[in-house]
């Protein structure tokens, strides 16, 4: 697991949430905050990926070997459907 890369893409996502308020408050230009906004969410979006990747890693694959799979697979199917729509 990549835990310290997903911590640091977290904290980066938080400060950088935080400056878009900040912008937001001050009455900022609305692109500049959008091109802000869209960066968190690609921030957010790799650590999620990264977070998946561990999970299929470890606790899916363990759960396939132990004959548990299934309820592991409709998880991650869960969260992939939600990710496309």
């Amino acid at each position: 697991m990549d835990e310290e890369k997903i911590k640091q893409l977290l904290k980066t996502g938080r400060g950088q949430m935080e400056g878009i308020l900040k912008m937001y408050e001050e009455g900022r230009y609305c692109v500049d905050i959008s091109k802000q906004i869209l960066s968190v969410i690609a921030m957010l979006q790799n650590a999620n990926a990264l977070i998946l990747n561990d999970h299929i890693s470890t606790c899916v694959t363990e759960a396939i070997f132990e004959q548990k799979g299934k309820e592991k697979i409709d998880e991650i199917t869960e969260i992939l459907v939600k990710y496309l729509r």
